[in-house]
């Protein structure tokens, strides 16, 4: 089975006729990026395709109230391909992304397709069509009731001690069935760790691509007797899972991230980009690491950087622009190291890519870069170079996100107030709890 590629309808309707296809599952994404589905048959395919399926959104999270629940997926045919593990002749499915409409046929408000979409239009009246390449980390445990590893390898580790390579590597053609274009597979840092690199492409496509990369690894997993997880910080003293996102902007055919003029080859547009990501990183923090758990992975050390700064080549700064390669200026681009692969792909690119554009709208100046090794600098040389920090806990990272006009202006008012309320909920929650830690450590003594 090879990747398909679909444009039109019509296309779509000659793919399903060819590959016997039987059932169409519908995805899309409520607003904590948690993806939905649901299927269509044959039959229903092209009435789908011209006016959408209907659907109730009051049960979604974050979508309309019971009172207004009636919403429509409308299928986009460049997004058809066939399930690999659901290959029967018999019963062949395939999958389409959607965009979420109103009963009068306007886009919702509260899809985040949209909201990306939205973004995209917005920097493509500028001139720019944006690349992205984000790192997706995960680990491998025997369950999901435990963090039990299944090795001790380590990063780049080989057989034997890296017993998952075939798992990697089911995995990797099952993506590449679907569409991507992998790049390479490798075991990383702590035990059960592992990473599959997609090649970067369109902002829309890989945010789609992220939604099909986190599905497709937990298939492959559960069809091997392993759960795979992206939390981000499942085991303590351990490195964590992040989303290191690659990004880069193009314009007349050309990236405008790159200058042949800089020491560092970053163009006064790429540099007012990266400004703008640092001018914002607090304020999107909670958009681009949602969890609870996000914030045990956010501590100095373990390769996760909480500074907001940037640098060529310091992986301790939150943005870190690679190596330029003579020849290679098509891959010059910038590094943001904060994210992490639990939350909305769409809404987690959006706030970035809103970040940037501003800065470079503003004309934002970049400041200098931080060489030396952050972690390793005391509290006070961390404060003469005025070296901001990420917030240290959701509760944190969801005031500075309430409070920002940047982030409501980006989300729009629909999801914008829900991801607050339902963040604060999940805060309030949390802080509420009894842990093990406290009554280890407190319950003996007090």
């Amino acid at each position: 089975m090879v990747a398909l590629n679909a444009k039109t309808k019509d296309d779509v309707i000659k793919l399903c006729d060819q590959h016997n296809v039987k059932f169409i599952r519908l995805w899309f994404t409520d607003i904590l990026g948690k993806l939905k589905s649901f299927a269509i048959t044959r039959s229903e395919l092209e009435d789908s395709l011209v006016n959408g399926a209907g659907f109730d959104g009051s049960s979604i999270e974050g979508y309309r109230d019971i009172e207004e629940s009636d919403m429509i997926a409308m299928p986009d045919p460049a997004s058809f391909q066939l399930l690999p593990w659901q290959s029967n002749e018999e019963k062949k499915v395939a999958r389409m992304f959607c965009d979420i409409l109103t009963p009068e046929g306007r886009p919702y408000e509260g899809d985040p397709r949209y909201i990306l979409k939205k973004q995209l239009s917005k920097a493509k009246n500028m001139g720019y069509t944006f690349y992205f390449g984000p790192e997706l980390e995960y680990f491998y445990f025997k369950d999901d009731q435990s963090t039990e590893v299944i090795e001790r390898a380590g990063y780049f580790d080989l057989e034997p001690m890296d017993i998952s390579v075939e798992v990697r590597k089911e995995t990797v053609l099952a993506l590449e069935k679907m569409g991507m274009q992998i790049e390479c597979e490798h075991h990383e840092v702590a035990p059960s760790q592992h990473e599959i690199d997609i090649r970067y492409c369109e902002a829309l496509k890989m945010a789609d691509h992220v939604q099909t990369y986190k599905t497709v690894v937990k298939k492959i997993a559960r069809e091997n007797g392993l759960y795979a997880t992206f939390m981000p910080k499942p085991i303590f003293g351990e490195n964590g899972s992040g989303m290191h996102t690659h990004q880069s902007f193009f314009k007349e055919g050309k990236n405008a991230f790159f200058s042949n003029d800089d020491p560092h080859h970053i163009s006064n547009e790429g540099k007012s980009y990266i400004a703008g990501i640092l001018k914002y990183a607090g304020e999107f923090c909670a958009v681009t690491n949602q969890s609870i758990n996000s914030y045990k992975r956010l501590v100095p050390g373990y390769e996760a950087p909480v500074y907001v700064a940037w640098s060529a080549a310091n992986r301790s700064a939150m943005v870190r622009i690679p190596n330029f390669r003579p020849g290679a200026e098509k891959a010059t681009r910038m590094e943001l190291r904060c994210p992490d692969p639990v939350g909305n792909p769409y809404l987690q690119f959006a706030v970035m890519i809103a970040a940037g554009l501003e800065g470079i709208e503003k004309g934002y100046k970049l400041p200098a870069p931080v060489d030396e090794n952050i972690f390793a600098m005391s509290k006070q040389e961390i404060k003469q170079l005025d070296i901001q920090t990420l917030p240290s806990n959701l509760g944190e990272a969801i005031e500075l996100t309430a409070k920002s006009k940047l982030v409501k202006n980006t989300l729009g008012r629909h999801i914008f107030e829900r991801f607050v309320k339902i963040k604060r909920m999940e805060w309030d929650e949390y802080r509420m709890q009894v842990t093990d830690y406290e009554l280890k450590k407190l319950l003996p003594v007090l």
